[in-house]
């Protein structure tokens, strides 16, 4: 795909949830901060439509959404017809029917508008993310309390589901005439293989590689997947992305233990998300410098493997570590000033490369 052979060089942006609740200023930040890759905001705090789950639930099959409570299960419904009506609408192609209204996300058709507007593009990309299969699959229970990851009709409907939604948004952002990039947000992998947990490997890594090939098939978008704990990382790389979004501040050495995939990875033109400033654990007295040191060290590791410095450097963007829609405002605003001012640093004459 000719969008990979973009030098990246530490370009900024974000996950996707924001604390935040004014629509209009929070997009005009946006583009203002991040022209290389504005991302479309979540705001979780202005509607229970925007949560993570139930932002993506229109068009899909079976489903019951209790907006109040912010949950989403499996209805009481005929299960053969829902499905039958659902495969209808999704092998004529029909994306109209899947479209994400403006009451869900309306960061989307805001930040559309801001972008379509510009009488000169002032970046090359788009960025914007869905709820990815596993997890959604494993958020929903069925009748009997089970995660319908384990109901392989109702799992193989959804997955086909957010894949035609994802290929929507995908056709929404391209009217802004810059190149799409999608982020499948899979918390839900750091389970995989756990005691604690039914997601096993080999079905997590058929459902997104069912999404992501899907995409690549219908679309020039780069497809990333975002994980913002610890996984099995190789089977993210299975899954075969564009992208890879890692939490790089708690979770560096774990990620850089998967030498062998990490470097066929970057070998093969692909792109390394750094979510390299924290979240969660933003206490405040972090400084750029600090961030700075330890991405380096990252970066010199791999070097270290007998990959080119500046092979890394043009395959790399800088993210939060996750979303920032739990955060309070204060402390959004200055994950958003550790991110921006790291990218410039990186970027400078005196920075990585």
């Amino acid at each position: 795909m000719p969008e990979k052979k973009t030098l990246f060089d530490f370009m900024p942006t974000c996950v996707g949830s924001i604390p935040f609740l004014d629509i209009k200023a929070t997009c005009k930040e946006i583009v203002t901060r991040l022209p290389d890759i504005p991302f479309w905001p979540q705001f979780v705090r202005k509607s229970p439509l925007e949560d993570m789950i139930i932002q993506y639930t229109e068009g899909l099959p079976l489903l019951e959404v209790d907006s109040e409570k912010r949950e989403t299960r499996i209805t009481k419904a005929e299960t053969e017809a829902g499905l039958v009506e659902f495969y209808e609408h999704f092998l004529s192609d029909d994306l109209d029917y899947f479209a994400i209204s403006k009451d869900y996300a309306c960061g989307l058709y805001e930040l559309i508008d801001l972008l379509s507007a510009e009488t000169e593009p002032s970046g090359q990309f788009i960025k914007g993310q869905t709820v990815g299969p596993v997890t959604f699959t494993s958020a929903i229970n069925d009748h009997n309390n089970i995660p319908v990851i384990n109901n392989p009709d109702i799992a193989e409907a959804f997955t086909k589901g957010l894949s035609i939604k994802a290929l929507w948004q995908i056709k929404k952002m391209e009217e802004t005439n810059r190149h799409p990039i999608l982020f499948l947000d899979e918390p839900s992998l750091s389970g995989v293989g756990s005691a604690f947990s039914s997601i096993q490997k080999e079905g997590a890594v058929s459902m997104l590689k069912e999404v992501i090939g899907y995409l690549k098939e219908k679309s020039n978008a780069l497809i990333g997947i975002h994980c913002c704990s610890n996984t099995d990382w190789s089977l993210i790389t299975e899954a075969n992305p564009d992208i890879i979004n890692f939490d790089a501040f708690d979770y560096m050495e774990h990620f850089l233990l998967y030498r062998d995939e990490i470097s066929a990875f970057l070998e093969n033109g692909n792109i390394l998300a750094w979510g390299i400033v924290p979240t969660s654990s933003l206490s405040g007295n972090e400084s750029v410098e600090e961030l700075f040191t330890k991405l380096a060290k990252g970066i010199e590791q791999i070097t270290d493997w007998g990959i080119d410095t500046n092979t890394i450097v043009h395959q790399s963007i800088l993210t939060p570590a996750c979303g920032m829609g739990s955060m309070s405002p204060k402390l959004a605003g200055l994950c958003m000033d550790l991110l921006c001012n790291l990218s410039k640093k990186c970027r400078s004459d005196g920075g990585l490369f």
